[in-house]
């Protein structure tokens, strides 16, 4: 499992920090810490896609106020991830729930 970077506010000045030189794992976050959703980018869209969940109105996660990512090398390897989390923590806005 990577390393998540700590919790940060969901702002538009926190994800322009978040680095596109590969691909990640993100984890968007009510304000008591809950998982509402996780979700992978790939290299050199890690900020567009979390720009997504807050300005495209089918994919905004309205509780969510804060989120956490982690690198990892190949989008592969952020899918094997991202299903285990999801399977593991069940995030309410994951349709899969798988």
């Amino acid at each position: 499992m990577p390393k998540f970077s700590r919790t940060q506010k969901f702002t538009k000045t926190n994800i322009a920090n978040v680095p596109q030189n590969k691909a990640i794992i993100y984890k968007i976050k009510s304000k008591d810490g809950e998982n509402l959703y996780t979700g992978i980018a790939g290299r050199g869209r890690p900020q567009e896609r979390l720009l997504e969940h807050k300005e495209i109105k089918k994919e905004k996660i309205p509780e969510g106020t804060k989120f956490q990512y982690a690198q990892v090398k190949t989008k592969d390897i952020a899918h094997k991830i991202e299903k285990s989390i999801i399977k593991k923590e069940k995030p309410e806005f994951n349709e899969q729930h798988k």
